[in-house]
């Protein structure tokens, strides 16, 4: 038995020893509960996925689910596509075999095979399958004449092999554009196993991991002229469909969250695909890209053509040590040159710090400000932007330090993006475990961080923790913004999110402009939390952050039900992208019926 499940066990073992009763009083108590679950955070023995047999559990409930949730589909809806043209990207003669059988139930649905083939041009296909389907093979795609009136063509890589009701499912959902399905793994035993379940639509962790790689259904119609210049430039499926959604930029992408297809892993694909989508972004945009071969992912620098000036704004009430190793360290190690600071001094009452912030409002890169009222985060920084110069502003608590040097040039070559809008960076605590990568909507009934507590290197559910991706919400302790993207949206929200949520009441506000906010993998900095303004432990700061929540649910009560970069087969119970179990399910299940 491993530490950490003795340790676990040995914990819940005395819990279970108090009574009952003592432990419903103990949670109703602010301070309390706070002690335990910061004490069990700091053990650093809580933060990752369950065991591999817990979640092999985990999924073979969700698996049940499953099966439910397509037979309610294939027996309350019609049928809305008849037939489908397969393209298969084949790598292996052997692992071909696998997916043309794997069509083989699938005939009325399939209205022809399309090979891509790389392995050599003579590949025989068994009797059993051009007895099936008609079937073509081509060296490359582009040797490929796309057929307008194909009109639905589903792309796979040889070896993965299609679940007995794809095509059930995929015909009666509408396709206007693209549509992917979650995946799994199929072992030697036939166990379906190592689920990859996705978030909807993500378009900056398909350039930076590529997790949309084969099971892909295309309308032609939608973009048949993107297509053949798709297929002209690439080989591989995923970086297909970089190419064609970037080309065509309003086709419409739509995820259904049921494992319909298994997959195959090649490390050999999966650097050829990196390799195209490096060469793409390079070409089209002059992004400089590097290729982690060990993570398989890539790192994008996006080019800035114009150096905007960066307003970073630091509130702060006394802290003189937090607030001179946070802008020492901007600036000392940052390599983008162009920014401002502007400390926010809100009533701070410490000689000491008075005396520093004083020094520091005569550095020519620091403007200081007084802001003599109550504390409100939302107040102090709507302030500040309102006497700030950049073109792009940085929200930035006291208490951050800089780790990577090129912090801020990722993000700024993000920020400026048209259609990005808010950028958050990869927090870590003091001692290295994750603070921030990502806001999930609800996760608590609220919103929580992703991959809250992990490891400083751990790659995270399907790379996410390593990979830049889009998130509905990043945290304000270290957000960029255009400052146009700022005033539209009327700033933070003073009034009724004065400390808690109003970053995440911002984010989604900005999302309704049409921009995907997303969090900066490469951009690594510390943040010892709210170490100067302490915790909200007393019976006052849990009234506000009750009400505040409460204003969340009520006005985000949609995007908490469904986070589109999450996926709805994950739990929100914990903040570790685990399997949702029976007990959670049931749950929801209940509360909709209520509803």
């Amino acid at each position: 038995m491993s530490l950490r499940r003795y340790s676990m066990m040995t914990i819940k073992f005395g819990i279970g020893l108090i009574p009952k009763s003592v432990r419903e009083l103990a949670k109703r108590s602010p301070a309390l509960t706070s002690f335990y679950s910061h004490s069990l955070q700091k053990s650093g023995l809580f933060y990752g996925f369950p065991n591999k047999k817990k979640l092999q559990e985990l999924y073979s409930q969700t698996l049940s689910y499953q099966a439910a949730r397509i037979n309610e589909i294939v027996s309350n809806r019609a049928p809305i596509y008849r037939h489908y043209h397969l393209v298969v990207r084949a790598h292996k003669r052997s692992n071909l075999d696998a997916t043309l059988d794997s069509l083989l139930i699938h005939c009325r649905h399939i209205s022809g095979v399309t090979i891509i083939s790389n392995v050599n041009s003579d590949i025989v296909i068994k009797d059993d399958y051009c007895a099936a389907f008609e079937i073509n093979v081509f060296n490359a795609f582009k040797d490929w004449d796309v057929d307008i009136d194909l009109d639905q063509v589903v792309f796979v890589n040889s070896g993965d092999t299609l679940h007995p009701h794809f095509f059930d499912v995929c015909c009666r959902e509408i396709n206007d554009g693209l549509l992917y399905v979650d995946s799994d793994f199929l072992n030697d035993n036939r166990v379906r196993e190592d689920a990859r379940l996705f978030p909807d639509w993500n378009p900056a962790l398909q350039l930076s991991s590529h997790y949309i790689s084969t099971g892909v259904v295309l309308n032609v119609k939608a973009c048949h002229n993107e297509l053949k210049l798709a297929i002209n430039r690439v080989s591989t499926i995923a970086s297909l469909v970089n190419v064609l959604v970037n080309e065509a930029t309003a086709l419409a992408v739509k995820h259904i969250p049921l494992s319909l297809i298994h997959y195959t892993n090649s490390k050999t694909r999966i650097a050829d695909e990196l390799k195209e989508t490096s060469g793409y972004l390079n070409e089209k945009f002059g992004a400089v890209c590097k290729i982690n071969k060990e993570t398989q992912i890539l790192k994008i620098q996006w080019p800035i053509k114009k150096q905007p000036l960066v307003s970073l704004i630091i509130p702060t009430k006394n802290g003189k040590e937090l607030v001179k190793a946070c802008i020492e360290s901007i600036l000392e190690k940052t390599t983008y040159k162009n920014f401002e600071i502007i400390l926010v001094d809100n009533n701070s009452d410490e000689p000491e710090s008075l005396a520093y912030f004083s020094k520091l409002g005569q550095h020519p890169k620091i403007t200081l400000l007084k802001y003599p009222h109550p504390f409100n985060y939302s107040a102090i920084n709507n302030f500040a932007v309102s006497h700030c110069n950049g073109e792009v502003v940085g929200l930035v608590n006291n208490d951050i330090e800089v780790i990577s040097p090129t912090w801020l040039d990722y993000m700024v070559g993000h920020v400026m993006r048209d259609d990005i809008g808010c950028v958050g960076a990869k927090l870590l605590y003091s001692d290295g475990r994750v603070q921030h990568a990502g806001v999930v909507m609800g996760y608590g009934g609220g919103a929580g961080h992703a991959h809250k507590y992990f490891p400083r290197y751990h790659p995270g559910y399907l790379n996410r923790l390593i990979a830049s991706n889009n998130f509905s919400a990043v945290t304000a302790a270290c957000l960029l913004v255009k400052r146009t993207h700022y005033e539209a949206v009327k700033g933070l929200n003073e009034k009724d999110l004065t400390v808690a949520f109003n970053d995440v009441d911002f984010c989604l506000k900005v999302l309704e402009l049409g921009v995907r906010n997303l969090y900066c993998a490469e951009a690594e900095l510390y943040h010892h939390e709210s170490v100067s303004r302490g915790l909200d432990v007393s019976k006052e700061k849990m009234a506000r952050f009750n009400s505040e929540l409460a204003y969340l649910k009520a006005h985000w009560g949609h995007v908490i039900a469904h986070d589109p970069a999450y996926n709805p087969n994950l739990t929100l119970r914990h903040e570790n992208f685990a399997i949702k179990d029976e007990k959670e399910r049931l749950k929801e299940a209940n509360s909709k019926t209520k509803i």
